[in-house]
């Protein structure tokens, strides 16, 4: 008796249940994509190897996160084919917030081709915006030469 009871309604509830997922949305096809073609002359035609600069520079501080009262250290070092260049005179400017700084001192490269210049920050700079500084050296076989960018960032 339990089995008719059932029966009844799995035979009313499956036709719907089927007809129902007829009306689902319709499925569409991606549009195919184009065929790309690589032209075979494409490896041939090389890129110039950039040279390497005979002289180069690269700066860096004691400490990237100083307090904003801190004394910190700024490293460069100027070289000739991966050799140090000794008696170049640097030239180091801070650019902080609301000024640029031209630091006193003019260190001369060591035979390393290193200098450093000692930087009192003073409060000069706000919490958590970076610093920057330039590097120039000059007086080496009548040269001048801009570091890239060091940075920090008072904390």
């Amino acid at each position: 008796m339990m089995y008719k009871k059932l029966l009844l309604p799995v035979g009313i509830l499956l036709p719907l249940v089927v007809l129902l997922g007829a009306c689902g949305p319709a499925v569409n096809q991606p549009p195919t994509q184009k065929t790309v073609t690589i032209n075979p002359t494409f490896q041939s035609q090389l890129s110039p190897v950039p040279t390497i600069p005979t002289y180069r520079c690269g700066s860096w501080t004691s400490n990237n996160a100083p307090g904003r009262y801190s004394t910190i250290t700024i490293y460069a070092r100027l070289t000739k084919d991966v050799a140090g260049v000794s008696g170049a005179m640097a030239t180091a400017v801070v650019h902080f917030h609301d000024e640029d700084v031209t630091l006193d001192q003019h260190p001369t490269s060591d035979s390393g081709g290193y200098v450093s210049f000692p930087l009192a920050l003073q409060g000069r700079q706000p919490r958590n915006i970076p610093a920057t500084i330039d590097i120039t050296f000059t007086n080496f076989p009548g040269r001048t030469l801009h570091c890239t960018s060091t940075f920090f960032t008072p904390q």
